[in-house]
């Protein structure tokens, strides 16, 4: 990557000969510069090709490369073969900034990006058609109504072609107020309601239509590219755990080893000795799932849940409680009266 970078700066010192003056001179590190990056360029070229010859030329990517490569071989050819002062080597030149389209490949958000772009292509020429089908009848209908030689607007309506360009500008809303101006002051009739519905059609509908598309599959690309970067990044986690794992599975091995060795009486003496020798910035791996953390959330939300049930619980028995003491108030009263009314009838 930094050497197309330096290869895309180097390429703008490079300055040609205009047919009325000479802009500058060209330095010759310019040159020299040119040929060993050209040179990188090959031998990149050529090594890819060789590791993998058949699935390079499905990868986009690599294909822009090799266009990449030929736009920079061209004015090599044409200086070589054609000689310095053939009428196009300007042009050739020019081409010469779609180097910088090399960077693209060494940029993964950038390629996310240019692959959402790719996903709304159908759609978005979807919603094109849509707009030119719209831009056609508006101009079919500007070129009938303000296209009269005699009364009209000829600059602007006097044909198809001008009134698509016309029509483009209302679109864009770029100067559309000086537009309706020169309708307005030839007294035009639905001047401005033409205009209004064109811009609430072409610019409100159709244009944020295509931005909404855009940015809709760009979010899209945006979270796929974001979830590939998790699995990667774990991936790399576990691969990185695997070793911790068999790291400490030969630490024990090695002092299982050294326990049949040396005289210790049993394998927790030891550890204890080995325990002195640990450090608080060793990994330690835990392969227990009541150890992660998941679980460790889950659990101090069900003890939540617990504390509360017990709460509403105890408010429960409470009101219970209550209502029996009040049933062993009544109970006295309840038997004398019962009494009464037995001394009463006998």
């Amino acid at each position: 990557m930094v050497a197309s970078k330096t290869h895309t700066l180097s390429s703008s010192f490079r300055c040609q000969p205009s047919p009325s003056l000479i802009i500058c001179l060209p330095p010759a590190s310019s040159s020299v510069s040119e040929l060993v990056f050209v040179s990188i360029y090959s031998s990149e070229f050529c090594m890819k090709l060789y590791v993998d010859p058949i699935n390079y030329w499905k990868d986009g990517y690599n294909l822009l490369d090799v266009i990449i490569i030929i736009t920079i071989f061209i004015p090599y050819g044409l200086r070589r073969f054609k000689g310095k002062h053939y009428p196009y080597l300007n042009i050739a030149d020019g081409m010469q900034s779609l180097r910088i389209l090399k960077l693209i490949t060494y940029s993964r958000g950038i390629r996310t990006l240019i692959t959402a772009v790719g996903q709304t292509a159908y759609i978005v020429a979807s919603v094109l058609i849509l707009l030119f089908l719209l831009m056609y009848i508006f101009a079919i209908l500007g070129f009938c109504l303000f296209g009269v030689p005699d009364k009209g607007d000829p600059n602007n309506w006097g044909n198809l072609a001008v009134a698509f360009f016309t029509l483009f500008s209302l679109a864009t809303v770029d100067g559309w107020t000086d537009l309706q101006e020169q309708l307005d002051s030839r007294n035009l009739p639905l001047s401005r309601t033409f205009t209004i519905t064109f811009i609430l059609l072409a610019s409100f509908v159709f244009l944020s239509m295509f931005v909404g598309v855009m940015i809709i599959h760009t979010e899209d690309s945006i979270k796929k590219f974001e979830r590939e970067l998790m699995l990667e990044r774990h991936v790399t986690l576990m691969e990185e755990k695997q070793v911790i794992v068999r790291r400490q599975q030969e630490e024990v091995s090695k002092l299982m080893q050294m326990q049949k060795n040396a005289d210790y009486k049993s394998f927790s003496e030891l550890v204890e000795n080995f325990k002195k020798t640990l450090r608080h910035t060793d990994p330690m791996v835990l392969d227990d799932f009541g150890t992660s953390l998941p679980f460790i959330d889950v659990y101090l939300s069900t003890l939540d849940n617990q504390d509360t049930t017990v709460y509403k619980l105890q408010e429960l028995y409470y009101e219970i409680v209550h209502v029996l003491s009040l049933m062993l108030e009544d109970l006295p009263q309840k038997k004398q009266s019962q009494s009464s009314k037995k001394a009463d009838e006998k």
